[in-house]
């Protein structure tokens, strides 16, 4: 992604994609965890099931960013971010059941996440395919 960069601008633009992840991650690791005193911290409504899903949204981001550091392939990081904040979201669904909401989204959801998974199986057993092929 950074091909042609100049050394300072490669390294700034990584330091500021790892900065960014690394913020996603630890508030949405928080949110997930602990969202009462996340509410504190942030002078927000201690509103359960959406701070979980919030940080769980947040983690899929910050994924994300840390995926597109390592992967040049725009699927495959996009699949990835999607399967775990989904996957995440799943279990927010599932864990949150006594809070409200419609019972049947916990497993509505987990059929979007193993379809990503598939998905992503395929697109990356294409990818390595190719990669043999062109050798």
């Amino acid at each position: 992604m950074t091909n042609g960069y100049s050394r300072p601008a490669r390294i700034f633009v990584q330091v500021a994609v790892a900065v960014g992840a690394l913020t996603m991650l630890g508030f949405g690791v928080w949110m997930r965890l602990d969202p009462a005193g996340f509410a504190v911290f942030a002078r927000f409504p201690n509103h359960v099931h959406f701070l979980h899903d919030a940080g769980v949204f947040q983690i899929g981001i910050g994924l994300m960013m840390l995926s597109a550091l390592v992967w040049r392939d725009v699927l495959s990081v996009v699949l990835v971010g999607f399967l775990v904040a989904n996957t995440l979201h799943v279990v927010n669904h599932a864990a949150d059941l006594d809070l409200g909401g419609n019972p049947d989204n916990w497993w509505q959801l987990a059929l979007l996440s193993l379809l990503a998974l598939a998905a992503l199986v395929v697109h990356r057993g294409q990818l390595s395919r190719r990669s043999r092929a062109q050798r």
